[in-house]
């Protein structure tokens, strides 16, 4: 299935993508490309902002921006791969009997998922600029992606 259905389908049933993933033999490059998928999005949600940014200040250059933007992204691997480490062992703690390949594809998936919010934040902080509309989409964004990754990881941590 595509990752765009995928996306999709997670706003309304996450345990349904997640089992379906679930499913699939392990693959560590196939969560690896949901992380890279996301990364991907949140760069180009940036644009806009970038480009704002450079238009209101002449001395701030847009492909600087943008290449110091792609490096902090990229930059972030690392705290996903922890992050996910951390709710493995979180959730093993509290009864959870997955894997960390399956904790990583529930991140992962969950932050693919709520990727369109990212893109609207990005245009929203581009257009508009900081200000209350940016932090309530941001806001929405934030809560979404944490329902969505609670919802996946516990049926990630399902026996």
């Amino acid at each position: 299935m595509s990752v765009t259905r995928d996306i999709v389908t997670s706003w309304h049933s996450p345990r349904v993508v997640i089992r379906r993933h679930l499913a699939r033999p392990v693959s560590e490059p196939f969560a690896f490309t949901l992380l890279l998928t996301f990364l991907i999005l949140a760069f180009v949600a940036q644009w806009p902002v970038l480009s704002r940014l450079s238009y209101l200040d002449a001395a701030r250059p847009l492909l600087p921006q943008m290449l110091a933007t792609a490096l902090a992204l990229l930059a972030t691997i690392p705290l996903w791969y922890a992050v996910a480490a951390i709710s493995r062992i979180v959730a093993r703690f509290l009864g959870g009997q997955g894997t960390g390949h399956r904790a990583r594809l529930a991140l992962f998936m969950a932050l693919v998922a709520v990727s369109p919010m990212v893109l609207l934040h990005g245009m929203v902080q581009g257009f508009l600029g900081p200000g209350p509309q940016a932090t309530l989409v941001g806001a929405l964004a934030g809560l979404a992606f944490v329902v969505i990754w609670m919802i996946m990881l516990v049926e990630a941590e399902r026996p």
